[in-house]
């Protein structure tokens, strides 16, 4: 039987951290629908973004683990992906593990669950990010309503593409959309945010948001979209988002493999 060959750009090394109950729902949603390899300790997930097949293989790491587990496992980390809950009021180990990230510069990104709530506040997510270590959160996903009027996620990226649907289906909540694309730019692109949708191409946004992940000076921010749409837009944000081990080069990762 013949072995399959993998491009390592095409790999993704994803190590998922939260609390455990969060970790384990996000995984099994994942792995239910796109695995084809499993095991306890992890998932291996094929998944086509921009044409091009990529092979995430997703690790579970719980925050309750002791500091000393924490700080190791994410140290030797391809990417993190920290998961949040929205109503949560504080998490102190998920402030630590973010710390921990931004200490050994290991590029994350923010997932915010539980936005359906009564108690769910966005916002707050986004303001604990910004506080608790160096890079600048980049919400390039944004919920459609918070709490009991939850009703999905709106991805800004591609909002020129969207615009004239969009409009028609977000209503008014269309113009906070805009918003947030426009902070969105003005902190990715380093220019004016008055341009509007239709003016900058989403490959721009996606490389350079990218960049910025990659270095470790930025941490998009998702939203889960769960119970409403389909996880693939997150999945498609790790592809973009989170570096292959071609692309990982802390001298960590070198000594620890």
């Amino acid at each position: 039987m013949g072995t399959e060959v993998i491009e390592p750009q095409s790999i993704r090394n994803v190590t998922i951290v939260g609390d455990p109950e969060e970790t384990a729902r996000v995984v099994h949603r994942l792995t239910r629908r796109f695995a084809e390899t499993g095991s306890d300790a992890a998932a291996t997930v094929r998944w086509t973004t921009d044409r091009v097949d990529h092979t995430i293989r997703l690790t579970e790491l719980s925050s309750h683990a002791p500091i000393a587990t924490l700080e190791r496992s994410i140290r030797v980390a391809d990417g993190v992906v920290a998961v949040m809950n929205a109503a949560a009021r504080r998490a102190p180990r998920l402030e630590t593990i973010l710390r921990v990230a931004d200490d050994h510069q290991v590029a994350r990104l923010c997932l915010v669950t539980g936005l359906d709530h009564p108690a769910a506040d966005f916002d707050r997510c986004v303001r604990t990010i910004a506080d608790t270590h160096g890079a600048v959160p980049l919400t390039v996903q944004i919920p459609h309503g918070i709490g009991t009027r939850f009703e999905g996620v709106v991805d800004l990226v591609p909002m020129g593409a969207l615009e004239p649907m969009g409009v028609e289906f977000y209503g008014g909540y269309w113009t906070v959309a805009e918003r947030w694309y426009r902070s969105l730019v003005t902190t990715v692109m380093e220019q004016d945010g008055d341009l509007g949708p239709r003016e900058i191409a989403p490959e721009q946004l996606y490389d350079r948001v990218r960049c910025l992940t990659h270095v470790g000076d930025a941490a998009p921010v998702l939203c889960d979209p769960a119970p409403w749409s389909d996880i693939g837009p997150f999945l498609d944000a790790i592809i973009r988002y989170l570096p292959s081990p071609l692309h990982v080069c802390q001298p960590e990762h070198a000594l620890d493999y």
